[in-house]
């Protein structure tokens, strides 16, 4: 059994905040790219980095959709400056513990940090691209894991100490975070079938978005029959924190269930999936919740 991953010193107050900073800002931006492509508005900036040939600021010409898609754009700035002021701040913890300093919240901050920009360059691929979906759904993935990294970064400053679960657990728990990847994916999949692929003249996958609904909905049903065994395996171990995470994953599955099966059957509203990719996102970073609370974790 490995030991418990320690905490060196009580984190700095600028830390934690920062660390929570990047976590809502990251799922902010997943928002944010859902309206840009819900508003037809993925090429109201037609080109990247520049939003036009001639200009890097969006102008009227553009119209609205122009607006949007440079606004999210200018939103990637504000993760930017969050998540280096989150790397600084771990690094100035890193320095003042000295001996036997605790870099983990450092490691997991340059992880966010270098994600960032990369996924602008993944963003710029796709307008370059005009929108390409399996392009397109790359992006949603990769902010996706950085929610994650940012749920490792909040659990480690933030999270009370427990105990390893059980080996059935961390299987049961693993079994859950690869179908929910799944499922994510599958989703991304699915919105690139269908009529929200950002703009009218996009492309999309040429898969049938009825038949992919359903195959995402099957792995769906598995998901939740997977999270339901976590649970009940964190309720008869005794678990407290495993069975809070997996309980509060189970929720938004459910949550997410009926947006899903509400947006199919009256032809995908707008607001209603807007809603259900905040609900992917809060997915994410539930699933990866899961996973950290079957971890030992200790401080000194």
């Amino acid at each position: 059994m490995s030991t418990p991953v320690p905490v060196a010193t009580q984190p700095s107050v600028l830390l934690v905040r920062l660390g929570w900073a990047n976590l809502i800002a990251n799922i902010g931006i997943v928002i944010t790219g859902a309206a840009v492509r819900l508003t037809g508005s993925g090429l109201g900036c037609p080109t990247w980095p520049r939003c036009t040939d001639e200009s890097y600021v969006v102008h009227q010409e553009l119209g609205i959709n122009g607006a949007i898609e440079f606004g999210n754009r200018m939103l990637t700035f504000v993760l930017v400056v969050i998540a280096v002021a989150c790397w600084v701040a771990a690094l100035q913890q890193v320095r003042s513990d000295r001996a036997g300093a605790d870099r983990r919240p450092l490691a997991l901050a340059t992880v966010i940090a270098l994600g960032i920009p990369a996924q602008a360059v993944i963003g710029g691929i796709t307008v370059r691209t005009d929108l390409n979906p399996w392009v397109v759904s790359l992006h949603l993935v990769v902010s996706l894991t950085i929610i994650g990294v940012c749920v490792a970064l909040v659990d480690h400053l933030v999270g009370r100490p427990r105990a390893w679960a059980t080996s059935r657990s961390r299987r049961a728990a693993l079994l859950t975070l690869g179908l929910g990847t799944v499922v994510l994916y599958l989703g991304t999949i699915v919105t690139g079938s269908g009529p929200h692929s950002g703009d009218l003249e996009a492309r999309r996958t040429g898969l049938d978005p009825a038949t992919m609904s359903h195959v995402h909905a099957w792995v769906v049903y598995a998901l939740v029959a997977a999270t339901v065994l976590t649970l009940v395996l964190a309720r008869r171990d005794g678990n407290v924190p495993l069975f809070v995470a997996a309980r509060t994953l189970l929720a938004i599955e459910l949550l997410q269930g009926a947006i899903g099966f509400t947006q199919y059957f009256l032809d995908l509203p707008v607001a209603l999936v807007l809603l259900h990719m905040l609900g992917a996102a809060l997915t994410a970073a539930s699933l990866a919740w899961v996973v950290l609370s079957t971890r030992a974790r200790r401080t000194n």
